[in-house]
């Protein structure tokens, strides 16, 4: 079984890139087989984290990886699912089942599809914990090539279709004899595409697609966490010449919040109280992340640490129903500052003790007179 590359290289999957460069680094750096006198196990490992790192540093391959595991790249799928496209949905019909079994050199058809299709993107999306919790709709900008407007997507100046390349015949590749090799590369003339443009659009010099920023509306949906990815498809690059376009990927990352800190669907907060309410017990006041109020009720004689539970009052649960926890750490607070009157009245008390009070600091303090011999 092929060895997860996020655990190869000793990084969480939702690992920025600085994390991923720097893991890499560290861990080729120290089973370099240089550094151990050519032994093939260190360099079997040192190609296997060169693997990892040439998929995990790509956007694209990293998206693919994470959707479809080590199948994505298996076959020539070259990163685009386990079937050889971006969608992953099988075989559709007489091209692929040709592709599959033949090669793409030999099915022009679905290499020039291949090699139109757009890219995939990117886009790092950064969310406040109530967004997170609420689900929101969101309005980006992403710069990207889009259909050429002047040309309506053909490529052409005057609109005429396209002809078939001259180099290639239309199979977008061509192919050298070298000695007893074959060496196969992409046609030159046209770039992969299998065609050629006799009066190219001078707004996209005959590819058909121009740079441009669009507006895209994306709904996010409620419980998305650090790492998120979020697929929309058909958002991407668009392809050469009227050919599908990529999909968009967008990647969540969540801001620091004043109040609260984030375990999966467990909302975490500190929450300080008074000596005398630690003692007496109480009850404390904090605004939940739906805005609202929430009683926590504090027990005589908690400990500063402890923590309280308060069901169904924390995050949403991502494509599920109902909400995780919240966890109230108690810090006991001494104070600082006190009038003459509370301190008569603390060393008033101060005299009634008999230890039994603490019994923490009793057993304490007992074992240490036995330690030192009573």
């Amino acid at each position: 079984m092929a060895t997860d590359y996020y655990e190869l290289l000793g990084v969480p999957k939702g690992a920025d890139d600085k994390t991923i460069k720097a893991a890499y680094r560290k861990a080729a750096m120290d089973c370099h087989p240089d550094r151990h006198g050519g032994c093939t196990d260190k360099e079997a490992h040192f190609k296997a984290l060169n693997e990892a790192y040439d998929v995990l540093k790509d956007p694209q391959k990293r998206a693919a990886y994470d959707r479809f595991g080590h199948a994505a790249f298996q076959n020539g799928s070259n990163g685009q699912g386990p079937f050889g496209g971006a969608g992953g949905g099988g075989f559709e019909g007489f091209s692929d089942i040709f592709s599959s079994i033949f090669g793409e050199f030999m099915d022009p058809r679905a290499q020039r599809a291949s090699a139109a299709r757009g890219s995939d993107l990117r886009y790092d999306l950064e969310l406040s914990l109530e967004e997170a919790y609420s689900g929101i709709e969101k309005t980006i900008a992403v710069q990207a090539l889009a259909a050429c407007e002047a040309c309506n997507a053909s490529g052409s100046r005057g609109h005429t279709a396209a002809q078939s390349c001259p180099s290639c015949g239309g199979a977008g590749k061509v192919r050298a004899q070298q000695g007893f090799f074959v060496v196969e590369r992409t046609c030159p003339g046209c770039m992969g595409s299998g065609q050629t443009i006799a009066d190219p659009c001078p707004s996209c010099e005959g590819e058909g697609r121009a740079l441009k920023t669009r507006k895209l509306n994306v709904n996010i949906p409620a419980g998305v966490d650090e790492g998120t990815r979020i697929r929309v498809a058909g958002e991407g690059e668009a392809g050469m010449r009227g050919a599908p376009a990529g999909d968009l990927y967008l990647f969540v990352h969540m801001k620091r919040h004043s109040i609260f800190g984030r375990d999966g669907t467990t909302l975490v907060a500190e929450a300080p109280i008074t000596f005398t309410t630690a003692a007496l017990g109480g009850c404390i006041t904090i605004p939940g992340i739906d805005g609202e109020r929430i009683e926590l009720k504090i027990p005589a004689g908690i400990q500063s640490g402890e923590t309280i539970r308060q069901r169904g009052a924390g995050m949403s649960v991502l494509n599920g129903r109902g909400r995780g926890d919240l966890m109230a750490r108690i810090l006991v607070e001494t104070p600082t500052k006190l009038s003459k009157d509370q301190r008569a009245i603390l060393e008033q008390f101060r005299d009634t003790e008999t230890g039994d009070e603490c019994p923490a600091s009793k057993g304490f303090f007992r074992r240490i007179k036995d330690a030192l011999g009573g």
